[in-house]
C-alpha cells in the first residue's frame, strides 16, 4: 500500500480557545488512537489534500515533534459550511497486528455482457478487509471480461493472499444486467422468424396451374 508522510505538532492544551487559534491558523485538529495512550496534535492543513480528496487509501507515517508513528486514517470531519477539513482521527497500526479497512474495487477488462448489449452494475465501490500491514493492498482488482449477461462476481469470489474480506459473501460487487433493449430484441428476432417462413409455405400453392376453360 502507498504511504504519505505528515508532520504535525503536539497540542499544549485540550482547550476550545486553542482549538480555534489552530484552525484560524490554518492547522487541522487530530487524534491518534491506538497506542498506549491518544496523542493530540495539530498539522497544515494542505498537506493532507492527497489524503483526503483522492479515492485511493494510504498509510500514514507521521511525525509528531520528533517522535515517529504508522497510522492510517479512520475519520475526517468537515465545516458545514466551506467544506474545509476540521477534525482528523488516526489509528496507529503495527506490524503484528490486523487491520481492519476499506479498500477501493478496482475494475479492469470489457465484460462479453456489455458487448452483447448488457449493461455493467457495480454496486460497491469498497469493501471491508482484514490484513496485517504489510499484505494492505492498493485495491482490489477484479478482470470483468469473462461476465456474460446475468453474471455477478460476488465477495465470497475475491480471493487476495493475506486479506480476510468482511463483507457478506452473498454481496455483489459487480455484475452485467439483461437491459430492456435486450429484451425488446430478442421477441422481436423470435416473432419475425416464423413470420420470414410463411412465404416459403405459400410457394407450392401459388405454383398450381389454373384450371383450364372449357
Amino acid at each position: 500500500m502507498k504511504s504519505i508522510n505528515i508532520t504535525g505538532t503536539l497540542r499544549k492544551e485540550i482547550s476550545k480557545q486553542e482549538v480555534k487559534n489552530l484552525r484560524k491558523a490554518g492547522k487541522v485538529i487530530c487524534v491518534l488512537y491506538g497506542g498506549e495512550q491518544n496523542v493530540h496534535f495539530s498539522a497544515e492543513a494542505l498537506q493532507f489534500r492527497n489524503l483526503v480528496y483522492t479515492p485511493h487509501v494510504h498509510t500514514v507515517h507521521l511525525d509528531i515533534d520528533g517522535k515517529t508513528y504508522t497510522a492510517i486514517m479512520q475519520d475526517a470531519q468537515f465545516h458545514p459550511i466551506h467544506d474545509n477539513i476540521i477534525h482528523i482521527d488516526f489509528l496507529e497500526i503495527k506490524p503484528d497486528k490486523n487491520v481492519t479497512i476499506q479498500i477501493p474495487v478496482k475494475v479492469t477488462g470489457a465484460a462479453e455482457g456489455v458487448k452483447a448489449g448488457g449493461r455493467l452494475i457495480q454496486k460497491m465501490r469498497k469493501v471491508q478487509i482484514s490484513a496485517l500491514p504489510a499484505h494492505l493492498p492498493d485495491n482490489i482488482e477484479i478482470d470483468i471480461t469473462p461476465l456474460k449477461i446475468g453474471d455477478s462476481v460476488r465477495v465470497g469470489d475475491l480471493k487476495k493472499e493475506g486479506v480476510t474480506f468482511l463483507d457478506s459473501p452473498n454481496n455483489i460487487v459487480v455484475g452485467v444486467r439483461v437491459t430492456r433493449q435486450v429484451v425488446e430484441e430478442t421477441p422481436a428476432a423470435a416473432a419475425a422468424a416464423p413470420a420470414a417462413a410463411a412465404p416459403a409455405a405459400a410457394a407450392p400453392a401459388a405454383e398450381k396451374k389454373a384450371p383450364e376453360k372449357k
